[in-house]
């Protein structure tokens, strides 16, 4: 009989992701161990040949591969808190969202219980998991990343490998959150300026589209310039910016949209100017945000 070359793979938490990753893991022929506190969670993994642990600690015995995906690092450290015997030995995997304090702390929790830890973030849906769709950062020791890469690479996608620092995944993804919000709330703006002139947003969204495609291609100039700490008006001064700004505030209030995110925008780059860097392109902005906030 063939020994099955796979990796043994154990994941704690069924939700929709945790469903999703033990199947990803099923479907490329890793043996799979689950657990989820509602048992029940794991009756359709078990029917498609994934092993149900009668308890997280039988759970994470069972494989060198351990998996966690749970609704905060308080479950986290509820569920694994008891089990720091076990986890000698091991490489536990957190996908599980939080701070990057959180990871770092829990990265030493588990390194005096004798496990290594790689901290993951998730950037996906969980039906994106296991397709090309799916991509998964990864930060903690080089060599536990390396050892496991086959095994993790069978969550689809690309497994990105950020560095040693155990918080830089957890940085990554409220990084790409703040842009999604950011670029969210900017769609909103203009959807709500354009539907007060009686326009739908279905109309919108093919010329936003555009817009955040255009916008995007700026993102790697603009990478350098900020590494550089140099910010050339390549395309446009603050102070050209700052004047269109006044455009949205002002469209907005006339046209009884709350104006409040405009002069937000505004504010930031009137602080600029009036810093004597009106001449500079819009990247001299990072100053600004890397500045602490003033309820810090």
């Amino acid at each position: 009989m063939t020994k099955n070359p796979r990796t043994p793979v154990t994941v704690l938490g069924l939700g929709l992701m945790g469903e999703a990753l033990a199947g990803a893991f099923l479907r490329e022929g890793h043996p799979a161990t689950v657990w989820n506190r509602t048992a029940a969670k794991a009756d359709r993994l078990a029917g498609r040949g994934a092993t149900r642990a009668g308890s997280a600690r039988d759970a994470v015995a069972a494989a060198p591969l351990v998996l966690v995906c749970l609704t905060g690092y308080d479950a986290v450290h509820e569920v694994l808190g008891p089990l720091g015997d076990v986890l000698d030995g091991r490489v536990v995997v957190n996908l599980t969202s939080g701070t990057s304090a959180e990871a770092r702390d829990t990265a030493a929790w588990v390194e005096r219980q004798g496990g290594t830890y790689l901290d993951g973030a998730i950037m996906a849906i969980p039906d994106a998991i296991g397709t090309p769709d799916a991509a998964v950062l990864y930060s903690g020791p080089r060599a536990a990343f390396d050892l496991h890469e086959r095994a993790l690479g069978s969550l689809g996608g690309t497994a990105t490998y950020l560095g040693a620092d155990h918080g830089l995944s957890a940085l990554y993804d409220v990084g790409v959150l703040s842009l999604m919000w950011n670029i969210l709330n900017g769609f909103l703006q203009g959807a709500a300026l354009l539907g007060a002139a009686g326009v739908e947003a279905t109309a919108f969204a093919p010329v936003a589209r555009n817009g955040i495609e255009t916008v995007a291609g700026w993102l790697a100039g603009y990478a350098r310039q900020i590494d550089d700490g140099v910010h050339p008006a390549a395309d446009s001064t603050l102070d050209t910016h700052l004047a269109a700004m006044e455009h949205l505030v002002q469209e907005s209030e006339s046209h009884g949209v709350d104006a409040g995110l405009p002069r937000f925008i505004r504010a930031l780059a009137a602080e600029a100017v009036a810093a004597g860097r009106g001449g500079e392109g819009y990247t001299a902005l990072i100053d600004r945000f890397r500045k602490p906030s003033d309820h810090a």
